[in-house]
């Protein structure tokens, strides 16, 4: 396996991602978008989520296929950003087409930035505008780090933020993963100089320091977060997506196998703090996938972009918790 052309998601064929961001909140919205909707599922791991349309995602739900996938900061009110990614849409004709009604479906995930340092005093919910503005930008080349759904996000340690990596299969096929990080736990080991992702990092794409030389790790837990009082501003949400063909049950199962890329990245991971989600989703450009190599490159691909959002984090006025590169900045 190599990584991508891009090392994105958008190295998948179709996919676009829109980022909208407002640094004096602290908050953002990510949404990916196809040329044509795309089968997808989720998998939730963590004790604290908060989720729209997720349920019509399940195996066993008669909806087919939906039109985008949005991820965004503002614990409850994020999921406002969804309505604004169905505004684009419907602007565009997208949609499930019932008579002559057309529906597009959004399943959305958020998390909480609310307590990181930046002006929540808003009078208005910013996160429908937030989603239309995402969908509006959505294209094949994006940033990563302070943006997005990654825009407030913090770790354990450092700042969090959005990331993303990709995996070209023997077969040709492509995975990859895009994610917001913002778990209770550590994604570096004691120090904030080694990503517990180092044996999994592909080239230089998150410094390439290396994996830390020191054993016994993950014991003590130290956490910035937490002394910050803001122990409870978590959650990881993650898009994991290949061109392959899958079914939902199959997307399902790469889901549930990526999540082992959060437990490889966040040290720990899918607490009772957590809203650790998973969507999967299959473009299906190409011949139908081997489902257990798909989950694994996805796992893999989860764990790289956990560090690649970290450590592509920005400093921003206000800020409660520094970047990694400002704690390495020796390096």
């Amino acid at each position: 396996m190599k990584t991508g052309p891009t090392n994105s998601i958008t190295d998948i064929k179709g996919l676009r991602v829109g980022n909208a961001q407002d640094h004096a909140i602290k908050t953002g919205t990510t949404v990916i978008v196809a040329d044509e909707p795309f089968v997808a599922s989720s998998v939730v791991m963590g004790g604290a989520p908060g989720t729209r349309e997720t349920d019509l995602l399940a195996p066993d739900k008669s909806v087919a296929a939906v039109d985008a996938l949005v991820l965004s900061g503002g614990s409850a009110f994020g999921l406002d950003a969804c309505s604004g990614v169905v505004d684009g849409l419907r602007a565009h004709g997208r949609g499930f087409s019932i008579g002559p009604a057309q529906i597009p479906l959004v399943p959305g995930a958020i998390l909480f930035d609310l307590l990181n340092g930046g002006d929540k005093g808003w009078s208005e919910n910013p996160y429908r505008a937030l989603g239309r503005a995402a969908y509006d930008a959505a294209q094949f080349e994006f940033e990563i780090g302070t943006v997005g759904a990654g825009t407030g996000a913090l770790t354990a340690m450092l700042k969090g933020g959005l990331g993303t990596a990709s995996l070209q299969l023997p077969d040709g096929s492509m995975v990859a993963a895009l994610v917001a990080a913002n778990p209770v736990g550590a994604v570096t080991t004691p120090g904030d100089r080694h990503f517990y992702a180092a044996p999994f990092e592909m080239g230089d794409e998150f410094g390439g320091i290396g994996p830390d030389p020191n054993g016994g790790l993950g014991l003590t837990l130290e956490s910035r977060k937490q002394q910050a009082m803001v122990a409870r501003s978590n959650t990881t949400i993650a898009i994991v997506a290949t061109d392959a063909a899958l079914t939902k049950a199959e997307c399902h199962r790469v889901a549930t196998a990526a999540h082992d890329g959060i437990g490889r990245a966040c040290v720990p991971a899918h607490t009772p703090h957590d809203g650790d989600l998973v969507f999967a989703l299959s473009t299906a450009e190409k011949e139908p996938a081997d489902v257990l190599l798909t989950g694994h490159a996805a796992a893999l691909c989860l764990s790289r972009a956990i560090a690649r959002a970290v450590y592509a984090a920005t400093p921003q006025d206000g800020d409660i918790m520094p970047c990694w590169k400002t704690a390495n900045a020796d390096l």
